[in-house]
């Protein structure tokens, strides 16, 4: 499966859609679809979505180890916390 399917099922998952990403980054609806169409994502794009969806962004190896990936919002929440 491509990243743009991936991103598609992770926001049809949390009921949201691509107009809705859209909004989020500040395109056009337009330039979304450009996006999804080139599957142009970058990581930190797919942690935004992640973060967005509600889910987690990790690299998961085959014994089951899971490292999480965490977006820059998720990083001030966690410093404040450690405060």
């Amino acid at each position: 499966m491509g990243n743009s399917n991936a991103v598609r099922a992770a926001l049809d998952h949390a009921g949201l859609k691509q107009k809705n990403l859209a909004e989020v980054y500040g395109v056009s609806k337009q330039s979304m679809n450009n996006k999804f169409k080139r599957d142009a994502w970058f990581g930190k794009d797919l942690a935004r979505i992640a973060e967005l969806t509600g889910a987690e962004l990790a690299f998961v190896f085959h014994d089951g180890t899971k490292i999480r990936i965490q977006t820059d919002s998720q990083k001030d929440d966690q410093q404040e916390e450690e405060q």
